[in-house]
C-alpha cells in the first residue's frame, strides 16, 4: 500500500511539472510571436557610379554616393563611353545605411549579397563560366563629419551563373541576363553607425581580368541585419534563462554528491549537458552591445554545435543505460561506435565553419563557395558530416528498438514481483516512455516549425493581432530546450526517499530500504539497478 500511495505521488508530480512546462513553453512561443518584431530586415541598395578622380589631386580614396562631399556621379555608361572615361576610373559606391538613417550595434550582425544587372550586347557578350573580379573597400565613422577609416580591403573572384532567356540576336540587345545572387560580404558586429562600400572592377585585357563578363549596367545590393527589438528580446530572454538552468544544475549535482556512490555515466551526461545548455545561454552578447566583437556569429556557433554534439550523445547513452540487458555500459568506452559518428560529424562541421566565418574575420568578402577547390572541400565536410548523421540515427533508432522490445519482454516478471515493487518498476518503465515521448515531440515540433517558418511570409495577421511566425520559433524553440534540458535533471535528480520494508525481499534477493530512484540505472546506492539485475539473472537462467 505503501508503494501504491508513493508511485501515485509520484506520477501526480510528474503530472504537475509536466504542466507547469507546458505553460512555460506557450509562454515561449507567444513572447516570440506576439512581442518580438521580425528576427531579420533586408534592406535593398542601389550603388551609384563615380568617377574616380584622385589623379586630379582628390583629397580622399573614399567615393561618398551622396552628401555634403558626394562624388561625381555617372548616370550611365553611354555617358562614360562619350566622356572617355575608363572602366578602372568608376567606383561603385554604396553608404549603408540609407540617408536619414543609423546603424545600431543591437543589430548584431551584416549579411550582404550582390544582384549584377547585365545586359545582352552582341560585341560584349558573356561568356560561358565567366568570373568578375571585384576590388572591394569597407569603412566606417560614427558622425557625419569625420574621416572614413578603412575595416577591410580585398580583391575577390566571383563565379557569374546567368541565364538568358531569349535568342542572342541584334533585337535581343539591352534585355538583361537573369543572373544568381553573388556571396558578398558577412560581418559580426555593428559597431558604428556609418559604413561605406566602394566596389572596383578593374579591366585587364592582357591578363584577362573582367573580360568577357558582359556590359555591367548597375550593381545592387541587399543588406540583411538582425532587428533590434528582435535582439532585446532575445537578450531578455538568455538572461531570464541562465539562472534558471543555473540553479537547477547546482541542485542537481547537490542531490548527486550527496549519495554514497560515485555518480553514474547517464547523471554525468545529464550535468554535461546542462553545462553545454547554460553556455548557450550566458547571455555574452550585450557585450556586443559596447565592444566591437566580430567573432561573435563563429562563437554562436561553436557553442550551439558544442550543444547539439552532447544532446545526441545523451539520446544515445540514455537508451543504452536503459537496454536492460546483460552488457555493462556505465561507461563511455561502451558507446564509442555510437559516439564516434558524433565527434566525427561535428569536427567536420567545426573545420568548415573555421573555413568560413574564421577567414572572414580578417576578410568580411571571404566565401568559401566562391572558388572550385573552396566549394569541393566545403561539400566534402558537409557530406562526411551528413553521413556520420545518418548513421547516427541508424544507431539511435536501433537502440531504441532494442529498449523497447526489451522492456516488453521483462514486463512479464513484474507480476511475479510484490505490488510496491511492480509498481515501483511500472513507474520506471512509464518515466522511459514518457521521455521518449517528450523527446520525439520536440524534435518533431522543431522540424514543424521550422518548416512552418520558411514556407510562409512570415507572419500571419487574425483580426487586430500579428503573430510573427519567425520570431515564435526562435523563441519558441530555444524556450523548448531549455525547458528540456530543466525536466531532465528534475526527473532524474537522485532521490532520497526510501520504502519500508518489502514484503516479498525474496523474489530478487533485494534488500530492504532500497533507494527509489527515476532512472533504472540508479536505483541502488551502492551497486547495479535492480532491473538490471534482474535482466541479468534472467539471461543466465
Amino acid at each position: 500500500m505503501a508503494g501504491a500511495i508513493i508511485e501515485n505521488m509520484s506520477t501526480r508530480k510528474l503530472c504537475i511539472v509536466g504542466g507547469i512546462l507546458l505553460v512555460f513553453q506557450v509562454i515561449a512561443f507567444l513572447v516570440g510571436g506576439l512581442i518580438a518584431p521580425s528576427p531579420t530586415t533586408a534592406v535593398p541598395y542601389m550603388s551609384v557610379k563615380c568617377i574616380d578622380v584622385r589623379k586630379n589631386h582628390h583629397k580622399t580614396k573614399w567615393l561618398m554616393p551622396w552628401g555634403p562631399n558626394h562624388c561625381k556621379k555617372l548616370k550611365d555608361f553611354d555617358e562614360a563611353v562619350s566622356r572617355q572615361i575608363e572602366a578602372n576610373d568608376i567606383v561603385f559606391a554604396v553608404h549603408v545605411p540609407l540617408p536619414t538613417k543609423e546603424m545600431s550595434p543591437w543589430f548584431q550582425f551584416m549579411l550582404f549579397i550582390m544582384q549584377l544587372d547585365i545586359a545582352f550586347k552582341m560585341d560584349n557578350d558573356l561568356r560561358e563560366n565567366a568570373e568578375i573580379t571585384l576590388d572591394v573597400s569597407l569603412a566606417y565613422r560614427d558622425d557625419t563629419s569625420s574621416d572614413w577609416e578603412e575595416i577591410a580591403h580585398a580583391i575577390e573572384i566571383r563565379k557569374l551563373k546567368c541565364t538568358f532567356g531569349s535568342p542572342k540576336t541584334m533585337e535581343s540587345e539591352g534585355r538583361h541576363y537573369d543572373c544568381d545572387f553573388l556571396p558578398f560580404m558577412e560581418i559580426g558586429s555593428v559597431a558604428h553607425k556609418y559604413y561605406l562600400i566602394n566596389i572596383r572592377l578593374p579591366v585587364n585585357e592582357r591578363k584577362g581580368i573582367n573580360v568577357g563578363i558582359g556590359e555591367i549596367k548597375d550593381i545592387r545590393l541587399v543588406g540583411i541585419h538582425q532587428n533590434g527589438g528582435f535582439t532585446k528580446v532575445w537578450f531578455a530572454m538568455k538572461t531570464f534563462l541562465t539562472p534558471s538552468i543555473l540553479i537547477i544544475m547546482v541542485w542537481y549535482w547537490r542531490r548527486i554528491t550527496l549519495m554514497t556512490r560515485a555518480p553514474v555515466l547517464l547523471e554525468k551526461v545529464i550535468f554535461a549537458l546542462g553545462i553545454s545548455m547554460t553556455f548557450i545561454n550566458i547571455p555574452v552578447e550585450w557585450f556586443s552591445i559596447g565592444f566591437d566583437w566580430t567573432w561573435m556569429l563563429l562563437f554562436g556557433d561553436i557553442r550551439q554545435g558544442i550543444f547539439y554534439a552532447m544532446l545526441l550523445s545523451f539520446w544515445i547513452i540514455f537508451c543504452g543505460e536503459h537496454m536492460m540487458d546483460q552488457n555493462e555500459r556505465n561507461r563511455l568506452s561502451g558507446y564509442w561506435k555510437q559516439v564516434g559518428p558524433i565527434a566525427v560529424g561535428s569536427f567536420c562541421l567545426f573545420i568548415f565553419d573555421m573555413c568560413e566565418r574564421g577567414v572572414q574575420l580578417k576578410n568580411p568578402f571571404y566565401s568559401i563557395w566562391t572558388t572550385e577547390v573552396g566549394t569541393e572541400l566545403a561539400m566534402a565536410f558537409i557530406i562526411v558530416a551528413g553521413i556520420c548523421l545518418c548513421l547516427y540515427f541508424l544507431f539511435l533508432c536501433f537502440m531504441v528498438f532494442q529498449v523497447f522490445r526489451n522492456i516488453s519482454g521483462k514486463q512479464s516478471s513484474l507480476p511475479a514481483m510484490s505490488k510496491a515493487r511492480r509498481l515501483h518498476y511500472e513507474g520506471l518503465i512509464f518515466r522511459f516512455k514518457f521521455l521518449m515521448l517528450i523527446t520525439l515531440a520536440c524534435a518533431a515540433m522543431t522540424v514543424i516549425f521550422f518548416i512552418v517558418s520558411q514556407v510562409t511570409e512570415g507572419h500571419w495577421k487574425w483580426g487586430d493581432i500579428t503573430i510573427q511566425v519567425n520570431s515564435a520559433f526562435f523563441t519558441g524553440i530555444y524556450g523548448m530546450w531549455n525547458l528540456y534540458v530543466f525536466a531532465l535533471m528534475f526527473l532524474y535528480a537522485p532521490s532520497h526517499k526510501n520504502y519500508g520494508e518489502d514484503q516479498s525481499n525474496g523474489d530478487l534477493g533485494v534488500n530492504s530500504g532500497e533507494e527509489l530512484q527515476l532512472t533504472t540505472t540508479i536505483t541502488h546506492v551502492d551497486g547495479p539497478t535492480e532491473v538490471y539485475k534482474l535482466a541479468r539473472k534472467e539471461a543466465q537462467e
